[in-house]
């Protein structure tokens, strides 16, 4: 087989590619027509899902990415496209019938239900030249098997079959979907599709009976927060790669959706590169641990409706305003200590200027995460904020404490810090009996929360509520002076 390191060819993803939406609101009441609670929208994220989900990790680790897959002519379908054009080279299949979707819905970061829709397969037809030459000229490929059809289509199986001895080809598989075709370089089923396949429980003989009966160089289960079992065919061996490190002893909150997808990237990429299978898988699974560490696929999500917005890809848009994440990549480029905090900050006063000098002493750079207009309205209440939020960021801006701002809708920035990974969450100490829900992301990255003293009697709450009762003083004064 020629090596992928001599080719250095683009990532060729091929397979089903599905919609995912993610509603996310709050549920505070039942429904006046059945027991059954009202979730009222806060925000709606959208991202591609299956091979397109692959396909969009891989482009964001830097690789070029071709994704040949069957895209629906329909609204679901144009909008999945929109979500990967900017990123990888689409190369479609037609799809027969309506683009899958799964629309998750979740109150209080609570799932409570899933919809599915759609029943789209790949047609079977013959491939376009572009789809020809996609897969002549790829460094390695990565089959996306989601059971939708596409790893079925025989042109698409004689294509795979043509190249499985000039470069490297991961499969990933699915219990709906096509055996692999033979002579895969390796083959990442999970625990669950390995025993469906295998008949047997134990992920050695596991591998051993797949290595036969899909006739590929290797297979590797993965075994959850147990890392994953390789077993190489020639020569015969098993290997077991642990997870040296869970993200966090609270295994409940953890969001690995998209995790697998994550593991058959990397080690198609560290094939790609020029790695053995060993060290493809090892690298697989730190990159999955590690994906999933930093909020697993919702962190690639964008967002889908007008009120609000995903801070986990992009920031309100407020020109003059350092940007956060550059902050964030310059401190860490020079092995720096990145600190965060967050707030609405409308009406700044005293209190607030304490906080941030003090929060800019603990590390070499200071991020504020704040809060939009609508999440300051949903947080106070109608009447607030009295400063917009474009107002409030430059005024935040131009204080030397601070180096960077950035702008969030959601309740809590637990997206934004997700991706912004500081070293340090600062709230004052009134927070000291209170729940942060961006506390376990923070500490899920590495970092800590600290705690800091505030100066007593010093809120916007207070102070707006201290000019309203003397402008109401004043305006009774004047009424008494004039009757």
């Amino acid at each position: 087989m020629v090596s992928a390191a001599a080719r250095r060819g683009p990532l060729v993803v091929v397979g089903d590619s599905l919609l995912d939406i993610d509603i996310d609101g709050e549920a505070n009441r039942l429904s006046p027509e059945a027991p059954v609670p009202v979730v009222d929208v806060t925000r709606q994220r959208r991202r591609p899902g299956g091979a397109g989900l692959a396909a969009l990790l891989a482009a964001r680790s830097g690789h070029d990415v071709i994704l040949v897959t069957a895209i629906g002519a329909d609204d679901l379908g144009d909008a999945l496209l929109e979500l990967l054009v900017d990123h990888v080279e689409v190369r479609a299949l037609p799809l027969d019938g309506r683009t899958v979707c799964k629309c998750r819905i979740a109150a209080h970061e609570v799932p409570m239900l899933r919809l599915d829709s759609g029943a789209g397969r790949a047609r079977h037809t013959s491939l376009s030249p572009g789809v020809v030459s996609a897969m002549g000229s790829a460094g390695a490929i990565l089959v996306s098997d989601y059971g939708r059809g596409l790893t079925g289509v025989p042109a698409i199986q004689q294509s795979l079959l043509a190249e499985m001895n000039s470069m490297p080809v991961v499969w990933d598989p699915h219990p709906s979907g096509s055996a692999p075709v033979p002579g895969c370089t390796l083959v990442t089923p999970n625990a669950a599709e390995a025993r469906l396949s295998s008949g047997t429980d134990h992920p050695a003989e596991q591998g051993r009976r797949l290595c036969a009966n899909w006739q590929a160089r290797a297979v590797a289960v993965t075994v959850g927060r147990r890392g994953a079992v390789l077993t190489e065919a020639e020569p015969p061996r098993t290997i077991r790669v642990p997870l040296l490190e869970f993200p966090s002893q609270d295994h409940s909150r953890i969001d690995t959706c998209g995790a697998g997808d994550q593991f058959a990237v990397a080690a198609a990429a560290a094939l790609l590169e020029g790695a053995d299978t060993c060290a493809a898988v090892q690298a697989a699974v730190s990159s999955a641990t590690d994906f999933v560490r930093k909020g697993g696929a919702a962190a690639v999500s964008t967002v889908s409706g007008s009120e609000t917005s995903d801070s986990s890809l992009r920031m309100v848009d407020l020109a003059g305003i350092t940007d956060a994440f550059e902050v964030a990549d310059r401190v860490r480029r020079a092995g720096g200590r990145l600190v965060a905090t967050g707030g609405c900050f409308d009406l700044l006063h005293r209190g607030h200027i304490s906080l941030l000098n003090q929060a800019r002493a603990l590390g070499d750079a200071l991020v504020v995460c704040l809060n939009s207009d609508a999440s300051v309205r949903r947080a106070k209440g109608a009447g607030r904020p009295l400063v917009p939020q474009e107002d409030r960021a430059k005024v935040l801006n131009a204080l030397a404490a601070v180096d960077g701002v950035a702008v969030f809708e959601e309740k809590t920035p637990t997206s934004l810090l997700a991706r912004l990974q500081p070293d340090i969450w600062v709230k004052g100490e009134d927070y000291a009996n209170h729940i942060l829900p961006e506390a376990d992301v923070v500490e899920r990255n590495g970092g800590r929360v600290v705690l800091l003293p505030v100066v007593p009697g010093y809120s916007t709450t207070g102070l707006v509520h201290t000019a309203r009762t003397n402008g109401h003083r004043a305006n009774t004064d004047i009424s008494e002076e004039v009757s």
